[in-house]
């Protein structure tokens, strides 16, 4: 790992609020985010900069859950370090191309040369991200790679027969919905690419709030009740199901 981001001045407003940038993202269209990053406080700090964006990360923290990750799901963007503890970035980069996996990936490095940089792009990777950085260009490169023709953007996320409106940041059953706070939208999507695995509570912490400091796992409680109450207007609060001495699970086949 080389030296942690330089956040701009404006990156602990980004993180916690969503930005008139990131409105601007919602119109190119939603996002799925495969981040692949060893070190856990960079890991927690790119998740809640792209929650409070709305969008939905998987985390990856080494090559091989990476390469897992990314030839089992359908991102927009993937996030990928150069140095990881399994086997190098660029060889997740090359594996991932060689499974035709056209996801556009963004490559993060503290290795800044001009050869290296050249090394990366022929390796695969769409763009180059040195370290340190400011999250708005983090942000602004995401945008750009999003932009680029044929890169899919699936504007709902689903499950039976709920739909994450990513655009509206609503829930849906048919014609009804609900609306949700930016928590209860993150917390419902990763609920939802995780549907009818049971989740502990610290995978949901670790998946919603990341490395966010005085988090306790009672949060989790707190906020599948509310979920559980926004799921009960449109007659799906069944669908939450608590695993006792375990976690939640999501589950809409039963």
């Amino acid at each position: 790992m080389g030296p942690l981001c330089a956040p701009d001045e404006n990156v602990q407003r980004q993180a916690r609020w969503p930005s008139t940038a990131g409105r601007a993202a919602l119109s190119i269209g939603p996002m799925r985010v495969l981040l692949v990053e060893d070190e856990p406080k960079m890991t927690g700090l790119i998740r809640r900069v792209l929650t409070a964006e709305r969008y939905v990360v998987d985390a990856a923290p080494d090559g091989v859950s990476a390469i897992a990750l990314a030839t089992s799901g359908d991102y927009d963007v993937a996030i990928v370090d150069r140095m990881l503890p399994d086997m190098d970035g660029l060889a997740v980069i090359r594996v991932m191309r060689s499974k035709g996996v056209p996801t556009p990936v963004l490559m993060l490095t503290a290795l800044g040369s001009v050869e290296q940089r050249v090394e990366g792009l022929d390796a695969g990777a769409d763009d180059y991200l040195p370290k340190p950085f400011a999250f708005s260009e983090l942000l602004a490169r995401i945008r750009a790679l999003a932009r680029r023709e044929g890169t899919p953007a699936s504007a709902r996320l689903s499950a039976g027969d709920i739909e994450l409106d990513e655009s509206r940041h609503t829930v849906q059953v048919g014609e009804r919905s609900a609306d949700l706070s930016a928590r209860e939208f993150a917390l419902l999507g990763f609920l939802i690419r995780h549907s009818g695995q049971v989740l502990t509570r610290r995978q949901i912490l670790d998946g919603v709030w990341g490395a966010e400091p005085d988090v306790y796992s009672n949060v989790v409680d707190l906020y599948i009740h509310y979920l559980r109450r926004k799921l009960a207007e449109l007659g799906r609060a069944g669908y939450l199901r608590t695993v006792r001495g375990v976690g939640y699970s999501l589950r809409v086949d039963d």
